[in-house]
């Protein structure tokens, strides 16, 4: 099965509903989660920038790990490109603050999708139900807030971050 085509499911309220993952195009939906510092990240505050959504399933792993680094490495190049990088997964705030000291990370916000879980990740059509986590992807929504790319990757991988900068930079 394609993952980009799969059905996920996601809720709103208390009603199950189906939900395909976000495509170019849509509207973004907004979401307020606290990071690794305990800072709310509001997207629609965002208005006016684009940001990235890195998407990765959980702390602690090698793979996110790495993406997470990738997106701390560039901070500089996104701020160029007039774009707020965030990682996010269903860690809680402590897991990601003790995770961020120990792998280095200090300006990428790590926003907590802890509770109610997975809320954000459902919103975007990316939770994995069967396992309790996201996809691993990226979305980038324009200083309109709107959907301009969508990449879901293998989990046992790491995006490769020279993609997402290039298209940036192409949109700029």
């Amino acid at each position: 099965m394609i993952p980009w085509r799969r059905k996920m499911l996601h809720l709103t309220g208390d009603t199950p509903m189906q939900s395909s993952i976000v495509q170019p195009g849509d509207p973004a939906r907004n979401f307020s989660l606290k990071d690794q510092k305990n800072t709310t990240f509001d997207l629609f505050e965002q208005a006016g920038k684009r940001t990235l959504l890195s998407f990765h399933p959980l702390a602690w792993t090698e793979f996110c790990a790495a993406q997470m680094q990738s997106l701390e490495e560039n901070q500089d190049e996104f701020a160029r490109l007039n774009c707020v990088a965030v990682g996010i997964s269903v860690d809680s705030r402590q897991c990601k603050m003790a995770w961020a000291e120990k792998i280095g990370i200090s300006r990428t916000p790590l926003l907590c999708d802890f509770w109610p879980h997975g809320t954000t990740a459902q919103k975007y059509g990316l939770f994995r139900e069967e396992n309790g986590f996201s996809e691993r992807a990226n979305v980038i929504v324009d200083e309109k807030l709107k959907i301009i790319f969508v990449r879901v990757y293998p989990v046992h991988s790491v995006p490769d971050i020279r993609e997402v900068l290039k298209f940036l930079k192409r949109t700029a």
